[in-house]
């Protein structure tokens, strides 16, 4: 172990206990304090100090438990300064005391293990990391008692009971050091099928899962209420338990327990679980109080009678599709931020969601078919699209990242033809969430024919009117659409799907950046008070449902973490983390090291030629710096990062090398000595499912490509005549002008990106670029269940038309 911390760190991502110390040493130092440091640093241009940036930090002394040296320390941190600049400041300065606390201590534990809630049966793992300038020993407790055979930085237990709840802590020694890590809470719960039938209980990369449902009960006067309910999910989930949408208080355990009720408690229950970064309800369930002094019923009677029904989904399926690098058309920056946030959201509403970045013609239909094949009797399904698109007879068309330019319509994907499959499995809700723009598109004049059937249960949710664009903010950071800024805040709302996006629609029209340039539009004929906040009841298909839920979690199964032992005696800690369904994040980090060893790095290399892995984006000391941008705040510190991205494209196992280099003190030269290890994680995620393969025969392509007359259509755009068009867009392409010299921006407080991708003048005078329209939007993935309807082109090969048909019930193999 070095005598220092790692210089690379960034001083901002310094342990708070160490940056105290730091502080408390240079606010009381005299001549050798923060302001001597503040000067120093002031003559390095790297990390210039201003004399405004002193006076504001001499501020602070005015402040309860202000401190001059940390504002000092945060500025430095925000223009770029690492630990080994730092080092270098303070010797400077000669303040040794202030260098002291800059240097590791004999034991530090670097891996803590967290609290977790699982189901009985499955496997538990904790896991205590630590390293010291000697061999490191570990020993787990349980409360007070030792875990017999726990020796190990790993404790696990399988399968795990009833009885391994409880609250466990790990100590370890180093010589005469010993440090504890901090206490982990175990939460074993103890789920039958009466609970939620169908349901998978896996929790995909340690987010909430909700396992357990409570159940409606009609009690008696003085008697005791029970409610439970329970979620999975790392760290141990919160809970919040509510009465007619009021929080009860001091309500916040899994189990509810109200002795002696009284009529007053009658009502609906439901709990709010949460984490650090999730929030999810259970179902809602009906409490009747009966007074047994009451002669007859009619009390309770009229208390059900005026409850609204309850209504309910076989199960939910979302699919969120963010194209953002196009080939031959502009790129975008919102679909990614939009798709990640709306992933997070709907999983709080239980939905299974399948989040793709960046997918091809062929990928596109392929998702679309995975997604149809999850689709039954009952199940919400909702579909998600953000990126370029555009709208011709009342038809709307995703476009695909490979699209050539100009496109046409067999470039691209009709949404109304994936309402038709859907419309044959007999969903109880299809949602359309449609970031993207609606203009026409001149260079495609086919109309095709989808038929649709007259159902109530249809949403769509324009991000923009007919014939207008749709924005994304302008930022050199990353941020969301203009659709998607209000819609996540709207999301969660209990109450009816229109009624939200009415909401949406409400707060978009006083957004100033985009007023009278983009409305969200709204059509529906959903008759029924149908919400994404309604519970799951799988009803007579539960089988299927569960079926569908083990099939959708292995493709969305991250690879173990592990441990590689290298035969220098070095320990490599190889973990992963999913951002996206098609992206995967690998981190490295070294847990165990020779005394001897005076420099030791790891790095992954090798990956297969499908993912296009740039090496310059591989193995960085920030996640930032290889574009993980969103998910870099849940990831462990000093590690090194690879992000790999288009996993769909994945051919063959994942197969890679995980390279150890170090050197030895005892060496002559510097030349470092190098070991290899092969990995094999398999096919992780969305690349199990096989996208990349050629179009099936039953996809949404046959709906897509079935020329007719614009009579025949069931849903048409007004159709201006052609010339009338051209002249129309020319004065919006003056209008818009006027708005973004650059043609792409809107010259306002906040900007807002257009989304078309250049439709600007010179595009309204250049036709062949009108048809970058963009829009952005992520689709929902549903789950299906019952009879499967899918239609198959008519073909005289009745093995061939077979084979299709069979296919079409299954998910690709691996």
């Amino acid at each position: 172990m070095s005598d220092s911390l790692e210089r690379s760190t960034k001083i901002n991502l310094l342990k708070e206990s160490i940056v105290k110390k730091l502080c408390e040493v240079l606010d009381k130092s005299s001549n050798k304090g923060w302001r001597k440091l503040g000067e120093i640093v002031g003559s390095d241009r790297r990390f210039k100090v201003s004399s405004d940036d002193m006076e504001m930090c001499s501020l602070r002394v005015l402040e309860v438990e202000g401190s001059p040296s940390l504002m000092l320390l945060r500025l430095m941190g925000e223009r770029g300064c690492t630990t080994g600049h730092l080092i270098d400041y303070l010797q400077t300065l000669g303040n040794w005391d202030a260098l002291q606390c800059l240097k590791p201590p004999a034991l530090q534990i670097l891996i803590q293990p967290q609290s977790v809630a699982l189901i009985c049966g499955h496997n538990l793992r904790l896991s205590c990391h630590a390293v010291g300038k000697s061999p490191v020993q570990y020993q787990w407790f349980k409360s007070r008692e030792e875990v017999p055979n726990s020796l190990s930085p790993e404790l696990l237990i399988s399968p795990v009971q009833l009885k391994d709840a409880g609250f466990y802590i790990c100590r370890v020694n180093c010589g005469d050091a010993c440090e504890f890590s901090q206490w982990a809470q175990v939460d074993v719960l103890n789920v039958t099928m009466s609970y939620a039938p169908g349901q998978s209980y896996q929790s995909i990369d340690g987010r909430l899962k909700l396992a357990i449902h409570p159940q409606s009960q009609r009690l008696h006067v003085g008697e005791t209420l029970h409610l439970k309910c329970g979620a999975v999910g790392r760290p141990i989930p919160r809970y919040q338990w509510h009465r007619n949408g009021v929080p009860i208080p001091n309500a916040t355990k899994r189990k509810l327990t109200i002795p002696q009720v009284i009529l007053d408690h009658h009502g609906r229950y439901r709990c709010e679980i949460s984490s650090s970064t999730e929030r999810m309800w259970t179902n809602e369930v009906n409490v009747v109080i009966d007074d047994i002094y009451a002669i007859g019923g009619g009390s309770c009677e009229l208390f059900l009678n005026s409850l609204p029904e309850q209504l309910y989904a076989t199960d939910k399926v979302a699919l969120l599709i963010g194209n953002l690098s196009y080939q031959n058309h502009p790129q975008l920056k919102a679909p990614m931020v939009d798709v990640y946030d709306l992933t997070n959201l709907l999983r709080q509403l239980n939905f299974k969601v399948v989040s793709l970045l960046d997918l091809t013609e062929s990928e596109m239909r392929n998702a679309v078919d995975e997604f149809l094949l999850l689709l039954h009797k009952g199940v919400y399904g909702l579909l998600y699209y953000a990126g370029h698109g555009y709208e011709n007879y009342g038809n709307s068309f995703m476009v695909p990242v490979d699209a050539p330019n100009p496109y046409h319509s067999a470039n691209c994907l009709c949404v109304q033809s994936i309402l038709k499959l859907m419309q044959e499995k007999e969903t109880g809700l299809n949602v359309f969430l449609l970031d993207m723009c609606r203009k026409r598109n001149i260079h495609d004049e086919s109309t095709p024919n989808i038929i649709l059937r007259v159902t109530a249960n249809i949403v769509f949710g324009y991000a923009t009117c007919q014939d207008a664009e749709a924005f994304e903010l302008s930022s050199t950071g990353f941020t969301n659409g203009v659709f998607v800024k209000f819609l996540k805040k709207r999301l969660l709302d209990d109450e009816k799907i229109t009624v939200v996006l009415d909401r949406v629609a409400e707060d978009m029209g006083q957004f100033d950046a985009t007023k009278g340039k983009q409305a969200l539009e709204i059509r529906s004929s959903l008759s029924e008070r149908r919400a994404l906040t309604d519970p799951i009841l799988p009803g007579d298909s539960a089988d299927l449902v569960h079926a569908h839920s083990r099939q959708w979690a292995k493709a969305h199964e991250l690879p173990e973490s592990m441990c590689l032992n290298f035969d220098c005696g070095a320990q490599i800690k190889l973990g992963f983390a999913a951002e996206f369904s098609n992206v995967l994040v690998i981190y490295t980090h070294i847990i165990k090291k020779p005394e001897d060893m005076s420099f030791c790095q790891a790095h992954v290399t090798d990956f297969s030629l499908d993912l296009d892995v740039d090496p310059k984006e591989m193995n960085r000391e920030t996640p930032e710096e290889t574009g993980i941008y969103l998910l870099s705040s849940s990831l462990p510190q000093h590690c090194l990062y690879t992000r790999l991205s288009s996993l769909q494209k994945l051919r063959e196992e994942l197969v890679f090398t995980v390279c150890l280099q170090g050197t030895f003190a005892a060496m002559d030269d510097d030349h470092p000595i190098f070991w290899n290890k092969s990995v094999n994680i398999g096919k992780p995620l969305i690349a199990r499912l096989d996208l990349h393969r050629a179009v099936r025969r039953n996809s949404c392509l046959q709906t897509c490509m079935m020329p007719h007359s614009p009579s025949q259509s069931p849903c048409h755009s007004p159709g201006p005549e052609h010339q009338h068009y051209l002249h129309h867009g020319s004065h919006q392409a003056q209008d818009y002008n006027r708005l973004s010299p650059q043609h792409r921006f809107l010259n306002i407080g906040e900007h807002a990106q257009g989304a078309v991708g250049g439709c600007s003048l010179s595009c309204y005078e250049q036709l062949s670029q009108c048809d970058f329209d963009r829009t952005y939007e992520s689709d929902g993935l549903l789950s299906s269940q019952g009879k499967l309807s899918i239609p198959i082109e008519a073909t005289e090969d009745i093995n061939e038309l077979q084979t299709v048909f069979i296919n079409s019930l299954h998910l690709q193999p691996q």
